[in-house]
């Protein structure tokens, strides 16, 4: 999912207007059309810091998953323990293959008779497959995402700019939860997260009233401190958080163990899609490491650059940038287990050089997202 322009047909959100008129720099991602930067990822991603961003999302798929046994179900089809997404609460998960290999990762969300299932946006479709491939008939399987937008709001003000735009009652909001509220006449669903490392909400809502809610925003937000950014932003804001892009740190080659997510991979609560294979990898070890790493000049690591150790090539970067709050290149990268403890000396190969790094621990940042 590499952010590049192109000439070919793009997907649109129900924002795209929106993000035209404020001048933002169209690209690709992923077959949709979405703005990298308004001013400057620099710029943006150091207002996200201080004060608080809102981010057009809506490319995420969502897939309701409903019926008397929806429950057995996601617990048979999803790596993690789904009894957990009690309503209201939020619980992130790997849909494997029978390798265990990692599909796409998700976000279940529970609610009193439904779990809804946040997708990235290039799996859309051979998530719903999959899904619907597994689905016993007393489970409902149904795509939501052309009729849902979602607005991402993050930063240190997201919940005061929140409070006083929409007046949805925020402050009580714990991590990884969501709620449902009103506006204009509309239900919405809010849910708390930071994928910028940052405190953050979601804002869920029909394609008709995403508009409305994003002009709010723009509008009136301006003056609280809300300003748009872009997707080249929220890139380098999770990067520095650790967190992992489906695409880069994880695909289907790839398994939850390979990049190091034991915790979401819940063996005790009984049979899964790939729980066998997985089993059999945790006995045996996993041949790569997925680390992070800061580089020791002012060099800037890209994806896919070569990561050597002791002389050899020992890996690849999967996520690399300059990062504006750690002030220096960093990235991540799946290297050889010799060379993925915290201090190890790499080199990145870098247009012909070998510039030199240090394995350090992720995140690269203080999270500031925690609720509760």
């Amino acid at each position: 999912m590499t952010l590049l322009e192109t000439a070919r047909p793009l997907k649109k959100t129900p924002l795209y207007d929106r993000h035209v008129s404020l001048g933002g720099k169209i690209v690709d991602f992923s077959g949709w059309g979405l703005p990298v930067y308004y001013t400057s990822i620099l710029s943006e991603h150091q207002w996200t810091r201080q004060s608080c961003s809102f981010f057009d999302v809506s490319h995420l798929g969502e897939i309701r998953v409903g019926g008397k046994d929806a429950l057995a179900f996601l617990q048979s089809r999803l790596t993690s323990d789904i009894s957990r997404a009690l309503p209201g609460k939020i619980v992130y998960a790997i849909l494997p293959d029978e390798q265990g290999r990692a599909l796409d990762d998700v976000l279940v969300y529970g609610t009193p008779h439904d779990y809804f299932i946040i997708v990235n946006a290039a799996n859309i479709e051979r998530d719903f497959k999959e899904f619907k491939k597994y689905a016993p008939g007393g489970v409902a399987v149904e795509d939501l995402s052309d009729n849902m937008a979602c607005i991402a709001v993050q930063g240190p003000r997201s919940e005061a700019v929140l409070e006083k735009l929409f007046g949805f009652r925020l402050s009580g909001m714990d991590y990884y939860t969501h709620t449902e509220e009103k506006f204009d006449g509309e239900s919405v669903w809010i849910s708390r997260s930071g994928y910028t490392g940052e405190d953050g909400f979601e804002i869920f809502s029909k394609n008709e009233k995403a508009g409305v809610i994003w002009d709010k925003l723009a509008g009136e937000g301006k003056a609280l401190g809300a300003l748009p950014a872009g997707l080249g932003a929220r890139n380098t804001l999770r990067l520095e958080a650790g967190n992992l892009l489906y695409g880069h740190e994880l695909d289907e080659k790839t398994t939850p163990l390979d990049a190091g997510m034991k915790f979401v991979v819940h063996f005790e609560k009984g049979d899964f899609v790939g729980r066998a294979a997985l089993l059999a990898q945790k006995e045996q070890g996993t041949k790569k490491a997925l680390v992070g790493f800061k580089m020791a000049d002012r060099s800037i690591p890209r994806d896919g650059y070569p990561v050597f150790y002791n002389g050899k090539e020992a890996g690849s970067v999967t996520s690399g940038s300059f990062a504006p709050t750690v002030g220096a290149g960093i990235g991540m990268a799946f290297v050889s287990p010799a060379a993925s403890p915290v201090g190890t000396k790499i080199q990145v190969g870098i247009h012909g050089r070998l510039a030199d790094a240090e394995i350090v621990r992720r995140p690269f940042v203080q999270l500031k997202h925690r609720k509760g």
